[in-house]
């Protein structure tokens, strides 16, 4: 599940990127509140974790754009205060929960998953291309049927892949969403890291577009 990340300190958007991704999810970091407010406009994401204070356009107010544009996933909101007016201006925006910094990231995994149950966007834990399955609750990938041994990193890749299916996604955009923020790939690892998984996967699923990226097709069933 694709979940936006909107958040303009660093470090803290990195540490909440890393550890979505490590439970299973696709996470993507938008930086200011103008840019949030048109990709959650613009495209699919099972949930948001949206901070308030943020540049160009405050969190409450891109909240509230997107409620007026009938964009309906869940969102929780992250503050540096923790004022009860703060959190009645959330609500009234359209809210569904509510994160005051310094918060623990188990915290926020369980009730981004507590969310996404009440809104039946948690039910698709398994994603199918072809002979290949991907199963984000057990972890686990097969094909046809026999089970594939994947590191970490190769399921994190191949999980923002199939999330991203019938998108060409540039090695740049596979680095920045695969490695944690304390790791610095040379410029051929993404390329490794895709030969060995392809070896192991022994199909032609993921494609390379010379020049653009790599792309798994939305035909593929």
């Amino acid at each position: 599940m694709r979940i936006l990340i909107v958040e303009d300190e660093t470090k803290i958007a990195e540490s909440i990127r890393d550890v979505l991704s490590h439970s299973g999810f696709v996470p993507e970091i938008s930086t200011d509140g103008e840019d949030a407010w048109f990709r959650g406009s613009t495209e699919d994401y099972s949930a948001a974790i949206l901070d308030i204070g943020l540049p160009k356009l405050d969190g409450l107010s891109v909240l509230r754009n997107w409620r007026n544009e009938q964009v309906n996933m869940p969102v929780i909101l992250l503050t540096a205060k923790g004022s009860w007016s703060e959190r009645v201006d959330g609500i009234d925006a359209g809210a569904d929960d509510y994160l005051v910094k310094p918060f623990h990231m188990e915290e926020l995994i369980a009730r981004l998953r507590a969310l996404l149950r009440r809104n039946g966007t948690d039910k698709k834990t398994q994603f199918r291309a072809g002979p290949l399955l991907l199963d984000t609750r057990q972890m686990r990938v097969s094909v046809d049927g026999s089970p594939i041994n994947v590191t970490p990193l190769e399921f994190k890749l191949l999980n923002f892949l199939l999330h991203n299916r019938g998108r060409v996604i540039s090695q740049e955009e596979l680095a920045t969403n695969i490695y944690f923020q304390d790791q610095e790939p040379d410029s051929n690892a993404v390329e490794v890291l895709l030969g060995r998984l392809r070896r192991k996967l022994k199909t032609d699923i993921i494609q390379t577009r010379r020049g653009f990226g790599y792309i798994i097709e939305e035909h593929d069933k």
